[in-house]
């Protein structure tokens, strides 16, 4: 048990410590030894998992009070996402971008941008229909029906894509989530 978990007062984001299975999925697919950017990184749980298959991890949240611990192993940028122009992004690029739990649509282009040739997007959030059954119930944080393929669309090749009610797990609702390969010819990925 984290201290997060002993503490009722904790967000419930944070109490959840497991990597999302779409992420522990598809990580593979990053170059080993890769550049990652987590976005809203919340507590850490797939930048852990990245750093441990010895990728080269950046985290990015409004608040990184609880990743601090990393501060040796990745790079931490506190930062509110929400604030203005994606300046984080300029001059970088990355060999994967993963979102989990997390939208703003106006950084959707420029992530998918900042994804370097071969690279892999992981994404995964709520989506129309979630307010039926958790927050977030705000139109403006829940996807719409395919809108994470059509941002992929003519950018990258999607390997995977999902749309629907996710009974199981710590955040029940309605998901959306893709993963997608930025590549122009077609890439081999692994049955699993």
């Amino acid at each position: 048990m984290t201290n997060a978990d002993a503490n009722p007062k904790t967000p419930r984001h944070l109490r959840i410590t497991e990597p999302s299975p779409w992420v522990v999925r598809f990580a593979p697919l990053i170059k080993p030894g890769g550049s990652v950017l987590d976005i809203a990184c919340g507590g850490g749980r797939h930048a852990r998992h990245l750093l441990g298959l010895g990728l080269d991890v950046t985290l990015i949240d409004q608040d990184t009070s609880a990743v601090a611990d990393l501060g040796e192993q990745a790079e931490i940028i506190e930062l509110d996402l929400e604030a203005g122009d994606p300046e984080f992004l300029t001059g970088r690029g990355f060999d994967a971008v993963v979102v989990v739990n997390y939208l703003h649509r106006p950084l959707i282009v420029p992530l998918l941008e900042s994804i370097n040739d071969g690279g892999v997007l992981i994404y995964q959030t709520f989506a129309v229909g979630n307010e039926q059954y958790s927050r977030p119930r705000n139109p403006d944080h829940l996807l719409k029906s395919g809108e994470l393929l059509d941002a992929a669309n003519g950018r990258m090749q999607v390997v995977a894509y999902e749309h629907g009610l996710v009974e199981s797990g710590p955040l029940p609702g309605v998901i959306q989530r893709i993963c997608a390969i930025k590549a122009e010819e077609p890439v081999a990925v692994e049955p699993t």
